[in-house]
């Protein structure tokens, strides 16, 4: 295989460039990975909250269908 003076002197460009960009792109990829991290975080929770909201509506609604006594908290029963 014939040495190519070109290619190699590309390649060798690529990973300098690689190695001196690391050192300014990192603090970059810190904040877009923290600011992920707070958006799946933010999502999850919500998740959860409208998670917690369809139980307690399908807990109602098996207490109606099995007939049973209240079919209003009594705070709602006041407001």
């Amino acid at each position: 295989m014939k040495f190519d003076l070109p290619s190699f002197l590309m390649g060798y460009g690529a990973g300098a460039s690689t190695v001196l960009m690391t050192k300014h792109l990192r603090p970059l990829l810190v904040e877009v990975a923290t600011s992920a991290y707070h958006f799946v975080d933010m999502v999850l929770a919500r998740v959860a909250m409208k998670h917690e909201d369809v139980e307690d509506l399908m807990a109602e609604a098996k207490a109606r269908a099995r007939g049973g006594g209240r079919t209003r908290p009594t705070d709602e029963a006041r407001a």
